[in-house]
């Protein structure tokens, strides 16, 4: 009889948590990676956000909060400076990290180091430069520091309960957890900061202006932002490029950018440019970096030397020109090509209550003021205890006012000492609180003159009390108190604006361009995921495969001159114009710029169309998914200021399906999400000098149906093209047929 042959038998697959045993491996266990973010990455995330990396609404991180405090603690607000090596020591204390991540903390809000507005430290001895990347700062062993004169705001009151104090992180001390400042020092530095998923970058404005705008506000919600506090002010001058619709946006979004130019003088004996303020975004030699590089290409002709010039009195760039140029024009180049006008991008990002929130001016000031309101009334209550304390003390020495006599007379006749205080209570029927201060009173004390003098603060501190009641019973006084607080800081501490503002009336226009940018032919590559560079035939001619970010593609290669102008239509609906040779030549073997990135556009945005025109000539054509279609003439887009930003680009009444630069009139094949096709000429869409308009109706649309996809049409192979055409718009097209639906997806 043949043996049964068994069935072979098969492991279990190991389910998610159970335990696998892998030879000279240990124990695995599986888990989700959603689980492991979960548990080992959110914490840190977390921490870094809300303990790191962002400001709070008193206008410090955690490290510079801690730094200052421990000043503060160690008597270097009014006391002479000790070494930044003590400072450093004491401030470990508080927080747990190295000491050169403490130092450099320190460092930054240090006068000398020229990063802040309003400076925090005083200091003595070499704390580095903020607009130079190679001035560094001496070692903490040879500086000295102290507390500036302004930190009196930031710790008045203090030790009367005005902030919650919390254990450090090891229990052995406390710190705060905000200070209680008297004016919004959120917006008079400039902050910046990197969490995780998020950042914050905040401007400075001038204290002056600030405090102003903030007492016109605690007096009128509705106060104009902009009357009070025109733009904002850097610590390095230069001069801010007013844009109305950039700085509205910033103090009502509290996003954005600010354009900072450096400033100059002309030198007319020695035929050379200083520049003796730069943008706070850049350094002395990253500026340098750039004019050498645009020198050696060939791209600057006009400069014959430059060098670095800055001393003890302050920045200096020196630039010598050829002979017979003019230095304005030769700046206004540099502006457009180098990081001498740059510009400051703006994220207002804030922690609330421990709550990262993003918002505009007006929205951090009434944050500030509830803060603020909360300290004073922290203190009036704090004022108002300790008054009635001591008045119930007196209150208790007046009642022995009437005889002195008997009050010695318990005392001495009473044997025992813990006896004392319940017999003077009940000789005097006052409470165990007054006993106890009538009996460490001294004998030489006990004269009518003493006691009469400690009653005289009775009616003292009565009307103290009905004042400080007064006050927490009325928000409009502490309002006021607020204010006074406010003025009286602007009064001791403003000072005039460093940043000049010039209005677009005053800048300069830059007609002459073109002029000394070489031209030459170039071939333009975009891709579909935004990045874009210019190879020059040589170079194409010796290159391989072009380099391309993963799942990228080239959406558009076109030879053009490296003169022409590009647009960059974006999702938020602006378009962003510079010049092909305001890009470096580049090669095969590159993926090139990212112009999100290299073009400052906002957190968020995208390009998702680039325009390429020598003459503005032509139509920008836009379809929107809800059927209407707009011919926009690209005339429209030129400026005589050669901005480099214009907004309402094109309509956003509805998302963007198409965009091209037609130069002449073409056919455009329309499919909706009904499964419909239509051709339409170009020439049947009349065209509308207003860049954002919403176009007229093209495609007749049913409830949830819109528009997908657009293409020229002059690729397809239609079986039958009349089909799909009409000679009145709007139409809702024809159903596809089999063959071209074959044919459409063939193209897709």
């Amino acid at each position: 009889m043949a043996k049964k042959k068994q069935p072979k038998k098969t492991a279990a697959r190991p389910q998610l948590g159970d335990s696998v045993e892998i030879l000279d491996a240990g124990s695995v266990l599986e888990e989700p990676i959603t689980q492991t973010l979960e548990t080992n990455y959110m914490p840190y995330a977390m921490s870094v956000i809300v303990s790191r990396a962002l400001p709070e609404i008193d206008g410090f991180k955690p490290a510079h909060r801690k730094v200052l405090y421990t000043m503060y603690d160690m008597g270097l607000l009014k006391g002479n400076r000790t070494k930044s090596a003590n400072i450093v020591g004491s401030t470990m204390h508080l927080n747990p990290h190295g000491d050169q991540a403490i130092y450099d903390t320190m460092v930054r809000l240090a006068r000398g180091n020229e990063s802040l507005l309003v400076p925090f430290v005083s200091g003595k001895g070499n704390f580095g430069k903020a607009y130079s990347r190679d001035m560094a700062y001496a070692a903490s062993r040879y500086t000295e520091a102290k507390l500036e004169e302004v930190c009196n705001e930031l710790f008045r009151d203090i030790d009367k309960d005005t902030v919650d104090f919390v254990d450090n992180y090891d229990a052995t001390t406390q710190e705060p957890t905000l200070l209680p400042v008297t004016f919004p020092t959120i917006l008079a530095n400039n902050t910046l900061g990197i969490a995780v998923g998020m950042a914050s970058s905040i401007c400075s404005f001038n204290l002056a202006e600030l405090c102003e705008t903030t007492i016109a506000l605690l007096k009128n919600p509705d106060h104009d932002i902009r009357s009070t506090l025109p733009a904002p002010d850097f610590v390095g001058g230069g001069y801010i490029l007013y844009n109305e619709e950039d700085i509205g946006r910033i103090y009502e979004t509290g996003r954005g950018g600010v354009r900072v130019r450096a400033r100059y003088e002309y030198q007319k004996d020695g035929n050379m440019i200083e520049v003796t303020q730069i943008p706070p975004t850049t350094t002395i030699e990253a500026i340098m970096d750039k004019i050498a590089e645009l020198v050696k290409s060939g791209r600057v002709k006009e400069i014959s030397d430059m060098r670095d010039e800055t001393d003890l009195n302050g920045l200096k760039l020196t630039i010598d020109l050829k002979r017979g140029q003019d230095a304005d024009k030769v700046m206004q180049k540099l502006f457009r090509m180098t990081p001498l006008e740059d510009s400051f991008p703006c994220n207002f990002n804030i922690l609330i209550s421990g709550m990262p929130r993003v918002m505009g001016v007006r929205e951090i000031l009434g944050e500030w003021a509830a803060f603020r309101t909360e300290c004073v009334r922290r203190r009036t209550y704090y004022d108002l205890q300790g008054k009635e304390k001591r008045l119930h003390l007196l209150k208790g020495l007046e009642a022995i006012l009437l005889d002195i006599d008997k009050a010695v007379r318990i005392v001495r006749e009473t044997e025992e000492e813990a006896e004392v205080v319940p017999n003077l209570m009940i000789g005097f029927g006052i409470d165990k609180v007054q006993a106890e201060y009538v009996a460490e009173i001294k004998l030489r004390h006990l004269n009518r003159e003493y006691i009469l003098r400690r009653t005289q603060e009775t009616t003292d501190l009565e009307a103290d009390i009905a004042r400080l009641k007064d006050i927490l019973n009325s928000p409009a006084k502490i309002k006021r108190v607020i204010i006074d607080e406010l003025a009286a800081v602007a009064k001791q501490y403003g000072e005039p604006r460093r940043s000049e503002i010039l209005y677009e009336a005053e800048l300069p226009e830059d007609e002459d361009e073109d002029e000394g940018m070489p031209d030459y032919p170039v071939t333009v590559f975009y891709t579909r995921e935004g990045y874009f560079k210019k190879i020059t035939p040589q170079s194409l001619r010796m290159s391989g495969e072009q380099k391309l970010k993963e799942g990228d593609e080239i959406t558009v290669q076109m030879e053009t001159k490296n003169n022409a102008e590009l647009l960059f239509f974006t999702s938020k609906c602006q378009v962003y114009k510079c010049r092909v040779g305001d890009f470096d030549d580049g090669k095969a073997s590159v993926m090139g710029d990212y112009i999100a990135a290299r073009l400052g556009m906002e957190e968020g945005e995208t390009p998702v169309y680039m325009a390429l025109t020598t003459d503005y000539k032509g139509h920008m054509f836009f379809l929107f998914a809800n059927g209407k279609a707009a011919k926009v003439p690209m005339e429209s887009y030129a400026t005589k200021q050669n901005r480099r930003k214009l907004l309402n680009a094109f309509s956003d009444k509805s998302p963007l399906v198409y965009a091209a630069h037609l130069h002449e009139e073409c056919e455009l094949a329309i499919y909706t999400s009904a499964g419909r096709m239509l051709l339409v000429n170009s020439a049947q869409v009349p065209a509308k000098q207003t860049k954002n308009t919403a176009g007229v109706n093209v495609v007749t649309l049913k409830k949830n149906q819109s528009i997908i996809h657009v293409r020229r049409a002059a690729n397809l192979e239609l079986t039958d093209p009349h089909r799909y055409r009409v000679r009145t718009l709007p139409a809702a097209g024809a159903i596809l047929r089999g063959e071209d639906t074959a044919e459409q997806m063939q193209l897709l």
